[in-house]
């Protein structure tokens, strides 16, 4: 799975196949988890000379995952940039890929109906919740037990904290505040390799910044 996938699985209701967090956060967040899985691949790194903070593709052959391809490709051609400004571009059409992937693997169920009986919608509740689980368990005796994280749960736990969602996912903790404070402490803390932990901070920031762009987009548009 990737980290987009475990992402998308954490934020749809198991039962109602509904998002549990709005746009556009959600598909920023899946986004920089691309991003991540790269750079965790090998295949992008972020500048630390010249033109700092900016997108460099180490490695542009094909990772055999046609989602994570047709987005390092689009990295490819359009070099050079900040993380921030390639988030919105990247997440375009990529929850529907994720989804409907999931729903032929038989990880989702893709359910057709229609809001006040006349708009077409479609639920995606879970089918088959075994590894959805197993990333909740990796995630709760990180968060409320103290484990060390491996990095792709670190990751994982850097976009959840970046949406503020972690609260959300980890619904037994009776203490919010101190779960999000220690996923704050793990997005911050030295949990890889200092490229890596360099490139997931980028990423933590590109996203909030596009969520805040949106909404400053969003209001002005509605006054």
């Amino acid at each position: 799975m990737l980290i987009a996938e475990d992402v998308l699985l954490l934020l749809y209701d198991d039962q109602t196949g509904k998002p549990i967090t709005g746009s556009p956060g959600l598909d920023f967040a899946l986004a920089g988890a691309v991003l991540i899985e790269l750079t965790l691949q090998q295949k992008l790194d972020i500048t630390t000379e010249g033109k700092v903070g900016r997108l460099q593709v180490l490695d542009g052959a094909p990772t055999g995952d046609p989602i994570l391809d047709e987005r390092l490709s689009h990295l490819v051609d359009k070099p050079g940039k900040k993380p921030k400004d390639q988030i919105k571009p990247l997440s375009k059409h990529l929850r529907d890929q994720l989804l409907a992937r999931l729903a032929q693997r038989g990880v989702l169920e893709a359910e057709q109906g229609k809001v006040l009986g006349l708009f077409p919608v479609t639920r995606w509740p879970a089918k088959d919740a075994r590894h959805e689980l197993e990333v909740r368990a990796q995630l709760e005796s990180v968060l409320t037990q103290g484990l060390a994280p491996d990095q792709r749960t670190a990751a994982l736990i850097a976009l959840l904290s970046a949406l503020n969602v972690v609260p959300k996912v980890i619904t037994d903790s009776v203490d919010t505040r101190a779960l999000k404070q220690r996923a704050k402490e793990i997005a911050d803390s030295d949990w890889a390799a200092a490229a890596v932990k360099k490139a997931v901070a980028e990423m933590q920031a590109a996203v909030t910044a596009a969520i805040v762009v949106s909404a400053t987009a969003g209001a002005s548009a509605s006054s």
